[in-house]
């Protein structure tokens, strides 16, 4: 199981990928699979055997420019490689955007199967998408059904499905009791242009709505760590011209990154969860977390948005962002128990390692591995 090398496993905080495979780590074990996870050194989840080179994650480099970064990704991909060299493992579940798509390409036929999982916008890259061939050794799955559909034919050739995110909170989401709502939409994750947060934060004046923003700009995890921030940064950038201007400390508040109870306690406290992409979003980790938290989904219908959420039932969605505001009101007759049921029948972990196992054993006979 192939991390990256950017943020320790389960991140403290921010780190959609890593918490996914914190996710299925755990269940895959429980299902009798042994687990060598690729990441940094201090990471915690439990596997049976860790490969790493940095002691910590790399997030803090992710925006820097190529020249000054470009030896980090190798520098992980070339611990990989070595350890896959003894020659006892079966498969290569790989999450590293690009790099580790063509590492399993480039490994040879005598190398192991491999699924490379794409967790993001699959109209990036597109000499590498448009052109690539993994032969039948290599495979790769989608987070949703719309995110397959944007990728160049040479990639989506390679496709085995899709596989929809999970979180531990789904478990037993449908027994959990009722949390006493309070009048206020919560935006959770990174500050970005995709994710749409001066679209909230301008819809929440307009439409007389309190608004949290909850998530990290680039790497500046809390308001404090701004101060001393890289202008350069395309996040940053953003933040500022965009997104503070909106931001008064009473309508619409940015409290920086929260992480475990804090964080659930947020979501499963607010009215609406508030997804105002401009963007194909693709896997939607924060939507699955929110309707296991009993927490309805109001966003713009686009990429898994339309997959996950029932509109009516979990959640309200539009493809007009004006009409946001009105539905933050008129989702908050939605009825939670609905969202947690949903959850619990839908994204629990089980259900995800159950589905990425049948598609390892698909993989390795479609390589001509035997069972």
């Amino acid at each position: 199981m192939n991390a990256g090398p950017w943020l320790p496993v389960p991140p403290r905080g921010y780190g959609g990928i890593e918490n996914i495979i914190a996710t299925l780590v755990p269940e895959l074990r429980r299902l009798g699979v042994e687990v060598v996870l690729a990441t940094v050194g201090d990471s915690e989840l439990p596997v049976d055997e860790r490969v790493s080179v940095f002691p910590s994650g790399r997030f803090e480099l992710l925006q820097r420019p190529y020249n000054q970064v470009c030896g980090v990704v190798p520098a992980h991909q070339h611990a990989v490689v070595r350890r896959l060299s003894e020659g006892d493992i079966d498969l290569v579940h790989d999450h590293v955007e690009a790099a580790g798509l063509t590492m399993l390409a480039g490994l040879g036929h005598d190398a192991p199967p491999g699924l490379h999982t794409l967790h993001w916008d699959l109209q990036k890259h597109p000499e590498l998408y448009g052109t690539f061939d993994g032969g039948p050794r290599v495979r790769v799955n989608g987070v949703s059904a719309d995110q397959l559909t944007h990728a160049p034919a040479a990639l989506r050739s390679h496709a085995i499905g899709h596989v929809h995110l999970a979180t531990p909170l789904a478990d037993r989401a449908d027994q959990r009791p009722p949390v006493r709502k309070r009048p206020y939409a919560v935006v959770l994750g990174r500050i970005t242009p995709g994710k749409g947060q001066d679209l909230a934060a301008r819809l929440a004046h307009s439409a007389g709505f309190d608004l949290v923003l909850a998530g990290p700009v680039g790497p500046y995890q809390q308001p404090a760590d701004l101060a001393a921030a890289d202008p350069q940064n395309p996040d940053v950038r953003f933040w500022h011209e965009q997104v503070a201007p909106h931001v008064d400390g009473d309508r619409v508040r940015w409290i920086g990154t929260v992480a475990g109870a804090a964080r659930d306690d947020l979501v499963a406290s607010a009215a609406v969860a508030l997804f105002p992409l401009r963007w194909n979003e693709p896997g939607g980790t924060a939507v699955v977390e929110s309707l296991a938290l009993g927490t309805p989904v109001v966003g713009i219908a686009r990429g898994c948005l339309p997959e996950l959420i029932e509109h009516g039932r979990t959640g309200l969605i539009t493809t007009d962002e004006e009409e946001l505001g009105e539905l933050v009101h008129a989702a908050r007759n939605i009825d939670e128990r609905e969202c947690r049921s949903a959850a619990a029948r839908r994204f629990t972990p089980a259900v995800m390692a159950e589905t990425y196992l049948g598609l390892y054993e698909r993989i390795r006979a479609a390589a001509g591995v035997p069972g």
